[in-house]
């Protein structure tokens, strides 16, 4: 197996963190112009993304997931497993954990929570994301909520360090505004905005690009 050092990790989680400065190496350029907030005001929401290491055919990966296509400022993109808190989540932590069991079936008694990168204020949809990462020490039995998930994706984490991956190209986001956008090529999807912010980061962490 390619082996990851969970307790290097664990550790760089703990200290400082990369943060913004990784995060835009993949941000979507003239983010002020696109005439959405520029920042959370007191009607952000909260919410988590589950970043979760797991080995499959002696590789490491991650399941990022495809969103069905619907009315909405997200339709038919790629993230991690995730959503917004609920009310009867006690942490962050659990509502990452119960958004991954509800939406692909990882269950949290298999997540060894591993700590947080930096949160990330997601303006198209108003939301303050907080990534959680954690290790499974087997792959999970997936079962992906069709109403929630669209397409499974289990990424090796060496596709995403990969920088030959890398492009940059205009996606048209809502209202028809043109924008340019760093993206990740993975399985034949684009991944862009947030989720690729994130993975930025990750990667520093983990030793990557």
């Amino acid at each position: 197996m390619h082996e990851l050092d969970f307790d290097h990790i664990r550790e760089r989680l703990r200290g400082t963190l990369p943060g913004e400065r990784a995060q835009l190496k993949m941000a979507a350029a003239a983010r002020s112009r696109t005439g959405i907030r520029p920042a959370p005001d007191a009607t952000t929401r909260t919410g988590a993304v589950l970043i979760l290491f797991y080995p499959r055919e002696g590789i490491i990966h991650l399941p990022l997931i495809r969103r069905p296509v619907y009315p909405g400022v997200h339709s038919g993109q790629v993230a991690f497993p995730g959503g917004r808190v609920d009310e009867t989540d006690t942490s962050i932590t659990a509502t990452a954990l119960r958004e991954a069991w509800e939406e692909v079936g990882v269950r949290p008694s298999d997540v060894d929570v591993l700590g947080q990168l930096t949160p990330l204020f997601v303006y198209a949809s108003n939301f303050m994301v907080y990534p959680v990462v954690g290790a499974a020490h087997r792959r999970p039995d997936f079962r992906a909520d069709p109403y929630e998930v669209d397409a499974l994706l289990e990424v090796p984490l060496t596709q995403l360090q990969d920088i030959t991956r890398i492009g940059s190209k205009e996606i048209i986001v809502r209202d028809n505004i043109t924008i340019e956008a760093p993206y990740y090529d993975l399985q034949g999807h684009t991944v862009w905005g947030a989720t690729a912010m994130i993975i930025s980061e990750l990667l520093e962490v983990v030793g990557g690009v």
